[in-house]
Protein backbone atom coordinates (compact mmCIF):
# COMPACT_ATOMS: atom_id res chain seq x y z
CA UNK A 1 0.00 0.00 0.00
CA UNK A 2 1.12 3.12 -0.79
CA UNK A 3 2.22 5.42 2.08
CA UNK A 4 0.24 8.39 1.70
CA UNK A 5 -3.49 6.54 2.01
CA UNK A 6 -2.63 6.42 6.02
CA UNK A 7 -3.15 9.56 5.35
CA UNK A 8 -6.07 10.44 2.72
CA UNK A 9 -5.78 13.14 -0.03
CA UNK A 10 -6.01 16.43 -0.08
CA UNK A 11 -6.01 19.92 -2.10
CA UNK A 12 -4.80 23.32 -1.22
CA UNK A 13 -5.47 26.36 -3.88
CA UNK A 14 -3.52 29.59 -2.59
CA UNK A 15 -5.31 32.52 -3.24
CA UNK A 16 -2.42 35.45 -2.75
CA UNK A 17 -4.16 38.78 -2.14
CA UNK A 18 -5.12 40.35 0.30
CA UNK A 19 -6.80 43.89 1.27
CA UNK A 20 -3.50 44.92 3.02
CA UNK A 21 -0.11 43.14 4.03
CA UNK A 22 -0.36 42.15 8.26
CA UNK A 23 2.97 43.28 9.72
CA UNK A 24 3.53 39.84 11.36
CA UNK A 25 2.63 37.81 8.69
CA UNK A 26 5.43 36.02 6.52
CA UNK A 27 2.60 33.66 4.18
CA UNK A 28 2.84 34.09 0.13
CA UNK A 29 0.52 37.23 -0.26
CA UNK A 30 0.31 40.52 -2.33
CA UNK A 31 -1.53 43.42 -2.58
CA UNK A 32 -2.94 44.39 -5.72
CA UNK A 33 -4.97 47.28 -7.59
CA UNK A 34 -6.59 45.12 -10.02
CA UNK A 35 -7.20 41.30 -10.24
CA UNK A 36 -8.41 39.64 -13.01
CA UNK A 37 -10.13 36.81 -11.62
CA UNK A 38 -11.39 35.39 -14.90
CA UNK A 39 -7.17 34.73 -15.80
CA UNK A 40 -7.21 33.09 -12.56
CA UNK A 41 -10.38 31.04 -12.73
CA UNK A 42 -8.81 29.68 -16.42
CA UNK A 43 -4.93 28.82 -14.50
CA UNK A 44 -7.27 27.19 -11.46
CA UNK A 45 -9.20 25.32 -13.77
CA UNK A 46 -6.03 24.15 -16.46
CA UNK A 47 -3.86 22.90 -13.22
CA UNK A 48 -6.85 20.96 -12.08
CA UNK A 49 -7.46 19.40 -15.09
CA UNK A 50 -3.64 18.33 -15.50
CA UNK A 51 -2.91 16.86 -11.54
CA UNK A 52 -6.31 15.36 -12.02
CA UNK A 53 -5.44 13.65 -15.24
CA UNK A 54 -1.99 12.37 -12.78
CA UNK A 55 -4.65 10.77 -10.16
CA UNK A 56 -7.15 9.36 -11.64
CA UNK A 57 -9.17 7.40 -9.01
CA UNK A 58 -8.07 8.70 -6.08
CA UNK A 59 -10.96 9.94 -3.62
CA UNK A 60 -10.49 13.52 -2.78
CA UNK A 61 -11.09 14.13 1.39
CA UNK A 62 -10.41 17.46 1.43
CA UNK A 63 -10.19 20.72 -0.43
CA UNK A 64 -8.79 24.35 1.25
CA UNK A 65 -8.87 27.79 0.15
CA UNK A 66 -5.89 29.22 1.25
CA UNK A 67 -4.36 32.57 1.02
CA UNK A 68 -4.32 35.36 1.49
CA UNK A 69 -7.90 36.31 2.00
CA UNK A 70 -9.64 33.40 -0.03
CA UNK A 71 -12.76 35.51 0.94
CA UNK A 72 -12.13 38.25 -1.97
CA UNK A 73 -12.40 35.66 -4.56
CA UNK A 74 -15.30 36.16 -6.22
CA UNK A 75 -18.15 33.52 -5.25
CA UNK A 76 -18.25 32.86 -9.11
CA UNK A 77 -14.86 31.69 -9.11
CA UNK A 78 -15.07 29.61 -6.13
CA UNK A 79 -18.20 27.98 -7.89
CA UNK A 80 -16.47 27.07 -11.07
CA UNK A 81 -13.47 25.70 -9.01
CA UNK A 82 -15.63 23.64 -7.16
CA UNK A 83 -17.20 22.26 -10.15
CA UNK A 84 -14.07 21.52 -11.84
CA UNK A 85 -13.15 19.35 -9.23
CA UNK A 86 -16.41 17.25 -8.64
CA UNK A 87 -15.86 16.66 -12.50
CA UNK A 88 -12.01 15.54 -11.68
CA UNK A 89 -12.39 13.61 -8.65
CA UNK A 90 -14.73 11.35 -6.61
CA UNK A 91 -15.44 13.23 -3.44
CA UNK A 92 -15.60 11.12 -0.16
CA UNK A 93 -19.07 11.22 1.56
CA UNK A 94 -17.75 13.81 4.25
CA UNK A 95 -15.32 15.73 2.14
CA UNK A 96 -14.46 18.99 3.90
CA UNK A 97 -14.20 22.23 1.79
CA UNK A 98 -12.81 24.94 3.86
CA UNK A 99 -12.05 28.62 3.01
CA UNK A 100 -10.40 31.38 4.95
CA UNK A 101 -12.00 34.80 5.79
CA UNK A 102 -11.40 38.09 6.97
CA UNK A 103 -13.70 40.10 8.84
CA UNK A 104 -13.17 42.84 6.40
CA UNK A 105 -15.03 40.49 3.85
CA UNK A 106 -17.59 38.44 5.57
CA UNK A 107 -20.96 40.09 4.13
CA UNK A 108 -24.15 37.98 4.13
CA UNK A 109 -24.74 37.64 0.10
CA UNK A 110 -21.36 36.42 0.12
CA UNK A 111 -20.82 33.67 2.42
CA UNK A 112 -24.66 32.21 1.34
CA UNK A 113 -22.85 32.00 -2.25
CA UNK A 114 -20.13 30.35 -1.06
CA UNK A 115 -22.38 27.43 0.62
CA UNK A 116 -24.13 27.20 -2.08
CA UNK A 117 -20.78 26.38 -4.27
CA UNK A 118 -20.70 23.99 -2.28
CA UNK A 119 -17.53 25.13 1.07
CA UNK A 120 -19.23 23.80 4.26
CA UNK A 121 -16.29 25.00 6.54
CA UNK A 122 -15.21 28.74 6.78
CA UNK A 123 -11.79 29.85 8.88
CA UNK A 124 -11.90 33.16 10.07
CA UNK A 125 -8.60 35.18 10.64
CA UNK A 126 -9.37 37.30 13.82
CA UNK A 127 -6.23 37.13 15.69
CA UNK A 128 -7.68 39.27 18.67
CA UNK A 129 -10.88 40.50 20.17
CA UNK A 130 -10.25 43.82 21.44
CA UNK A 131 -9.29 47.10 19.01
CA UNK A 132 -5.88 48.26 20.88
CA UNK A 133 -4.33 45.03 20.25
CA UNK A 134 -6.10 44.22 16.73
CA UNK A 135 -4.79 47.96 15.60
CA UNK A 136 -1.21 47.16 16.71
CA UNK A 137 -1.55 44.02 14.73
CA UNK A 138 -1.99 45.60 11.40
CA UNK A 139 -5.60 44.33 11.28
CA UNK A 140 -8.31 46.21 9.41
CA UNK A 141 -11.27 45.21 11.48
CA UNK A 142 -12.47 46.10 14.75
CA UNK A 143 -13.12 43.59 17.69
CA UNK A 144 -17.33 44.45 17.25
CA UNK A 145 -16.80 43.62 13.24
CA UNK A 146 -15.10 40.46 13.97
CA UNK A 147 -17.69 38.91 16.18
CA UNK A 148 -20.18 40.63 13.67
CA UNK A 149 -18.71 38.36 10.58
CA UNK A 150 -18.07 35.71 13.33
CA UNK A 151 -22.15 35.63 13.75
CA UNK A 152 -22.51 35.87 10.11
CA UNK A 153 -20.64 32.90 9.48
CA UNK A 154 -22.70 30.84 11.97
CA UNK A 155 -25.77 31.46 9.83
CA UNK A 156 -24.60 30.31 6.69
CA UNK A 157 -22.11 27.42 8.12
CA UNK A 158 -22.29 25.01 10.47
CA UNK A 159 -18.49 24.63 11.20
CA UNK A 160 -16.51 27.59 11.86
CA UNK A 161 -13.19 28.09 13.03
CA UNK A 162 -11.18 31.17 14.35
CA UNK A 163 -8.05 31.97 14.72
CA UNK A 164 -6.25 34.16 17.70
CA UNK A 165 -2.44 35.34 18.55
CA UNK A 166 -1.25 34.85 21.95
CA UNK A 167 1.54 36.48 23.36
CA UNK A 168 1.22 39.43 22.07
CA UNK A 169 2.75 43.02 22.65
CA UNK A 170 2.41 44.01 26.13
CA UNK A 171 -0.19 41.28 27.00
CA UNK A 172 -0.70 39.58 30.29
CA UNK A 173 -1.55 36.35 31.44
CA UNK A 174 -4.85 37.58 32.78
CA UNK A 175 -5.60 39.40 29.87
CA UNK A 176 -4.91 36.44 27.65
CA UNK A 177 -7.11 34.17 30.47
CA UNK A 178 -10.20 36.58 29.97
CA UNK A 179 -9.81 36.62 26.12
CA UNK A 180 -9.96 32.76 25.54
CA UNK A 181 -12.71 33.11 27.73
CA UNK A 182 -14.61 35.36 25.77
CA UNK A 183 -13.58 33.48 22.83
CA UNK A 184 -14.75 30.13 24.40
CA UNK A 185 -17.94 32.16 25.04
CA UNK A 186 -18.92 32.71 21.02
CA UNK A 187 -19.81 28.69 20.87
CA UNK A 188 -16.67 28.19 18.35
CA UNK A 189 -16.15 24.33 17.54
CA UNK A 190 -12.37 25.28 16.30
CA UNK A 191 -9.30 27.05 17.37
CA UNK A 192 -5.90 27.78 16.28
CA UNK A 193 -4.39 29.31 18.89
CA UNK A 194 -0.80 30.78 17.80
CA UNK A 195 1.94 32.30 19.93
CA UNK A 196 3.33 35.28 17.86
CA UNK A 197 6.44 34.76 16.19
CA UNK A 198 8.65 37.32 14.48
CA UNK A 199 9.87 35.86 11.67
CA UNK A 200 12.41 37.46 9.12
CA UNK A 201 11.49 39.63 6.00
CA UNK A 202 8.13 40.95 7.80
CA UNK A 203 7.51 44.53 9.17
CA UNK A 204 7.20 43.05 12.55
CA UNK A 205 11.04 41.69 11.76
CA UNK A 206 12.41 44.51 10.54
CA UNK A 207 11.48 46.27 13.38
CA UNK A 208 12.56 43.96 15.99
CA UNK A 209 16.20 43.77 13.99
CA UNK A 210 16.21 47.46 14.80
CA UNK A 211 15.24 47.64 18.53
CA UNK A 212 11.54 48.98 17.97
CA UNK A 213 9.22 46.25 18.78
CA UNK A 214 8.46 46.77 22.34
CA UNK A 215 6.41 45.36 25.06
CA UNK A 216 7.07 41.03 24.04
CA UNK A 217 6.77 38.63 26.46
CA UNK A 218 9.57 36.88 27.71
CA UNK A 219 9.96 32.85 27.18
CA UNK A 220 8.57 32.42 30.84
CA UNK A 221 5.63 34.33 30.18
CA UNK A 222 4.62 33.16 26.83
CA UNK A 223 5.34 29.23 27.88
CA UNK A 224 2.97 30.03 31.02
CA UNK A 225 0.38 31.52 28.03
CA UNK A 226 0.77 28.11 26.43
CA UNK A 227 0.20 25.86 29.15
CA UNK A 228 -3.29 28.00 30.60
CA UNK A 229 -4.04 27.56 27.02
CA UNK A 230 -4.20 23.93 27.03
CA UNK A 231 -5.88 23.95 30.77
CA UNK A 232 -8.64 25.96 29.20
CA UNK A 233 -9.84 24.75 26.09
CA UNK A 234 -9.51 20.94 27.27
CA UNK A 235 -12.15 22.40 30.50
CA UNK A 236 -14.12 23.95 27.98
CA UNK A 237 -14.32 20.67 26.03
CA UNK A 238 -11.95 21.28 23.35
CA UNK A 239 -8.80 19.83 24.34
CA UNK A 240 -5.27 20.40 21.70
CA UNK A 241 -5.44 17.66 18.95
CA UNK A 242 -2.50 19.11 17.78
CA UNK A 243 0.49 21.54 19.26
CA UNK A 244 -1.62 25.02 18.39
CA UNK A 245 -5.29 23.42 17.49
CA UNK A 246 -8.21 22.89 19.72
CA UNK A 247 -11.67 21.06 18.54
CA UNK A 248 -14.39 19.57 20.08
CA UNK A 249 -14.55 16.05 19.05
CA UNK A 250 -15.01 15.46 15.77
CA UNK A 251 -14.78 19.25 14.48
CA UNK A 252 -10.76 18.74 13.39
CA UNK A 253 -9.91 20.25 10.90
CA UNK A 254 -9.97 17.26 8.32
CA UNK A 255 -6.99 19.16 5.59
CA UNK A 256 -4.87 19.75 8.10
CA UNK A 257 -5.17 16.27 9.56
CA UNK A 258 -3.82 15.10 5.92
CA UNK A 259 -0.93 17.00 6.44
CA UNK A 260 -0.28 16.05 9.57
CA UNK A 261 -0.80 12.36 9.53
CA UNK A 262 1.24 12.34 6.05
CA UNK A 263 -1.09 11.67 3.36
CA UNK A 264 -0.96 13.06 -0.47
CA UNK A 265 -2.05 16.69 -1.14
CA UNK A 266 -1.61 18.58 -4.35
CA UNK A 267 -0.77 22.52 -4.08
CA UNK A 268 -2.31 24.75 -6.49
CA UNK A 269 -1.27 28.35 -6.95
CA UNK A 270 1.69 30.73 -6.56
CA UNK A 271 3.77 29.54 -3.70
CA UNK A 272 1.45 26.15 -2.81
CA UNK A 273 3.72 23.17 -2.19
CA UNK A 274 2.70 19.91 -2.16
CA UNK A 275 3.09 15.92 -1.50
CA UNK A 276 2.49 13.42 -4.43
CA UNK A 277 2.89 9.91 -4.78
CA UNK A 278 3.11 8.58 -8.22
CA UNK A 279 4.12 5.01 -9.17
CA UNK A 280 5.51 4.40 -5.62
CA UNK A 281 7.65 7.73 -5.33
CA UNK A 282 6.70 10.52 -3.37
CA UNK A 283 7.53 13.69 -4.66
CA UNK A 284 7.79 17.37 -3.42
CA UNK A 285 5.96 19.73 -4.97
CA UNK A 286 6.18 23.75 -5.22
CA UNK A 287 5.19 26.47 -7.35
CA UNK A 288 6.95 30.28 -8.36
CA UNK A 289 5.55 32.36 -5.33
CA UNK A 290 5.00 35.43 -7.22
CA UNK A 291 1.45 35.69 -8.74
CA UNK A 292 2.06 36.96 -11.94
CA UNK A 293 5.00 34.19 -12.60
CA UNK A 294 2.55 31.40 -11.70
CA UNK A 295 -0.18 32.71 -14.32
CA UNK A 296 2.42 33.02 -16.89
CA UNK A 297 3.71 29.63 -16.33
CA UNK A 298 0.30 28.03 -16.59
CA UNK A 299 -0.23 30.04 -19.38
CA UNK A 300 2.48 29.57 -21.41
CA UNK A 301 3.54 25.99 -20.71
CA UNK A 302 0.56 24.99 -19.03
CA UNK A 303 2.06 24.01 -15.82
CA UNK A 304 2.69 25.67 -12.70
CA UNK A 305 5.18 23.78 -10.90
CA UNK A 306 8.55 24.04 -10.41
CA UNK A 307 10.82 20.63 -11.37
CA UNK A 308 9.17 18.04 -8.57
CA UNK A 309 11.72 16.27 -6.14
CA UNK A 310 11.36 12.72 -5.46
CA UNK A 311 11.92 12.08 -1.64
CA UNK A 312 13.98 9.41 -0.62
CA UNK A 313 12.14 7.12 2.78
CA UNK A 314 14.68 8.63 5.15
CA UNK A 315 13.43 12.13 4.35
CA UNK A 316 9.65 10.66 4.54
CA UNK A 317 10.32 9.29 7.39
CA UNK A 318 11.70 12.60 9.00
CA UNK A 319 8.99 14.20 7.57
CA UNK A 320 6.43 11.97 9.09
CA UNK A 321 7.95 12.16 12.25
CA UNK A 322 7.92 15.81 12.75
CA UNK A 323 4.07 15.95 11.21
CA UNK A 324 2.91 13.19 13.47
CA UNK A 325 4.55 13.92 16.90
CA UNK A 326 2.29 17.33 16.38
CA UNK A 327 -1.14 15.38 16.76
CA UNK A 328 -2.34 13.97 20.42
CA UNK A 329 -2.60 10.58 18.67
CA UNK A 330 0.85 10.66 17.82
CA UNK A 331 3.15 8.67 15.63
CA UNK A 332 2.53 4.90 14.43
CA UNK A 333 6.12 3.41 15.44
CA UNK A 334 5.71 0.39 13.01
CA UNK A 335 4.57 3.05 9.79
CA UNK A 336 7.84 5.56 10.74
CA UNK A 337 10.22 2.49 11.02
CA UNK A 338 8.89 0.82 7.57
CA UNK A 339 9.66 4.68 5.93
CA UNK A 340 12.64 4.83 7.78
CA UNK A 341 14.36 1.40 7.56
CA UNK A 342 15.54 0.93 11.15
CA UNK A 343 14.16 0.76 14.31
CA UNK A 344 13.67 3.20 17.03
CA UNK A 345 15.97 3.07 19.85
CA UNK A 346 13.58 0.98 22.11
CA UNK A 347 16.00 1.82 25.18
CA UNK A 348 15.56 5.93 24.18
CA UNK A 349 11.93 4.87 24.29
CA UNK A 350 11.63 3.52 27.34
CA UNK A 351 13.99 6.58 28.78
CA UNK A 352 11.14 9.23 27.34
CA UNK A 353 8.00 7.14 28.69
CA UNK A 354 10.12 7.24 32.45
CA UNK A 355 10.79 10.14 32.75
CA UNK A 356 6.88 11.69 31.46
CA UNK A 357 7.36 13.14 27.65
CA UNK A 358 5.57 10.17 26.38
CA UNK A 359 3.06 7.23 26.37
CA UNK A 360 3.73 4.21 24.30
CA UNK A 361 0.28 1.89 23.62
CA UNK A 362 -0.75 0.20 20.86
CA UNK A 363 2.26 0.43 18.30
CA UNK A 364 1.89 4.63 18.83
CA UNK A 365 4.29 7.46 20.16
CA UNK A 366 1.68 9.87 21.88
CA UNK A 367 3.78 13.07 23.41
CA UNK A 368 2.49 13.84 26.63
CA UNK A 369 1.30 17.26 27.82
CA UNK A 370 4.68 17.71 29.13
CA UNK A 371 6.27 16.63 26.15
CA UNK A 372 3.82 19.00 23.59
CA UNK A 373 5.61 21.83 25.88
CA UNK A 374 9.31 20.94 24.18
CA UNK A 375 8.44 19.89 21.42
CA UNK A 376 10.95 20.27 19.41
CA UNK A 377 13.43 18.71 21.75
CA UNK A 378 11.35 15.74 21.90
CA UNK A 379 11.71 15.41 18.51
CA UNK A 380 15.43 15.84 18.45
CA UNK A 381 15.97 12.64 20.94
CA UNK A 382 13.65 10.94 18.30
CA UNK A 383 15.33 11.47 15.39
CA UNK A 384 17.81 9.08 14.23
Amino acid sequence: MDDWRHGGFGLYLHWPFCAAKCPYCDFNSHVAAEIDQSRWNRAYLSEIERLGAETKGRVLNSIFFGGGTPSLMAPELVQAILDKVRATWTLANDVEITLEANPTSIESGRFRAYSEAGVNRISMGMQALNDADLKRLGRMHSAAEGRAAFDIARKHFDRVSFDLIYARQDQSLNAWKAELHEALAMAVDHFSLYQLTIEDGTAFGLRHAAGKLHGLPDDALASDMYLITQDICSSHGLPAYEISNHARPGAESRHNLVYWRYGDYLGIGPGAHGRLTLDGTRHATDTPRAPEAWLRAVEAAGNGELPREALPLSEQATEYLLFSLRLSEGMDLARYEALSGQPVDRAKLRHLEEIGMITLEQGRICPTDAGRAVLNALIVELMP
